[in-house]
């Protein structure tokens, strides 16, 4: 058997996969393609589509009632929703008056220190949140508070010193 002499191979074999041109003009750094940015925006759309949660809410209107003052609730509180038609929903899942005891204790055994926000249309009759309020605090929820709407600003009218 005859020897193979390294430099020999790669002149004979190498020559043929060798680069035959040189581009004519080289780019030293080179702006990625339209499409490749055009890709990369629609996985990236994708993924946050794919990856967030949607929620949804209840088709019901509620005219919430004015007041002039501004207060704030903690963002997980717990919320029911009285329409003006009489319908019910706890955390946005339709229920009835009978069904709301049996969800406030669960709510109250989960998260003691549970606070509730009544939302309820300012037309609902002042008897029914009397009867969720003390649902609400027989099932051990502390903190009930009721939700308003701020009240729009009342122009008061000038008063002059004419004398």
């Amino acid at each position: 058997m005859k020897a193979i002499d390294l430099s020999e191979f790669r002149r004979t074999y190498l020559f043929m996969f060798h680069r035959r041109f040189m581009p004519l003009n080289r780019t030293i750094c080179r702006l990625p393609d339209a499409v490749v940015l055009v890709d990369a925006a629609l996985l990236v759309f994708l993924f946050f589509l794919v990856s967030s949660s949607f929620v949804l809410q209840p088709g019901i209107t509620v005219d919430l009632p004015a007041a002039p003052f501004r207060a704030g609730e903690n963002f997980n509180a717990l919320v029911v929703t009285i329409s003006q038609e009489g319908m019910i929903f706890f955390n946005d899942e339709r229920t009835t008056m009978e069904g709301l005891a049996s969800e406030f204790a669960q709510a109250a055994h989960e998260n003691p220190k549970a606070t509730l926000m009544i939302e309820a249309d300012s037309r609902v009759s002042h008897g029914t949140l009397v009867d969720i309020y003390n649902m609400a605090v027989k099932a051990g929820i502390r903190k009930v508070s009721l939700a308003t709407r701020v009240a729009p600003e009342t122009m008061e009218p000038s008063r002059s010193n004419d004398g």
